[in-house]
């Protein structure tokens, strides 16, 4: 059976930067996501397709393939007053948003006396990143998955 829209892929992965520093890895823990369902970048999603257990690679996904180039509007410097209820602040503390468009997460970014810089970029934003995959297990999606749009059990969406 290959990766396909509706299968269900394991992966074991190791994710790193052009530095080749780690960023996130699998561990002996496979990640589940459910194919053609946007659950993982798109240009991992495509590397997937079509193979099967057993397959091994290394691949690089361009920005605009993985969390999209950096945008500098989305990075904005508010007063400290934004943050009532928070007593200390601190360089990368990450909080959700409110804005016309819904919520977003921000990360605080540099502390200038009483005004913040906020980034609403994600943090992997603009930057290439390199997987190294094997895919561990391939299965058809239930319904429930189908119906969820991603994976449950093992590796997946516990509910």
């Amino acid at each position: 059976m290959t990766i396909a829209k509706d299968k269900v892929g394991l992966i074991e992965y190791t994710l790193t930067n052009e530095a080749g520093e780690t960023l996130d890895a699998s561990n002996g823990n496979p990640l589940a996501y459910l194919h053609g369902h946007h659950n993982l970048i798109p240009g991992l999603e495509k590397e997937l397709e079509g193979k099967k257990v057993g397959d091994k690679f290394t691949t690089t996904i361009a920005a605009a393939d993985a969390y999209g180039e950096r945008h500098p509007e989305l990075t904005q410097t508010v007063s400290k007053d934004m943050f009532q209820g928070v007593e200390e602040l601190e360089v990368g503390m990450r909080f959700q948003a409110q804005s016309e468009q819904g919520t977003h997460s921000v990360e605080i970014t540099a502390i200038d006396g009483d005004q913040i810089t906020v980034d609403g970029n994600h943090p992997l934003a603009g930057m290439p990143l390199t997987f190294d995959v094997e895919v561990v297990g391939v299965r058809d999606a239930t319904e429930e998955e189908l119906d969820h749009g991603h994976a449950h059990g093992e590796g997946g969406h516990q509910h």
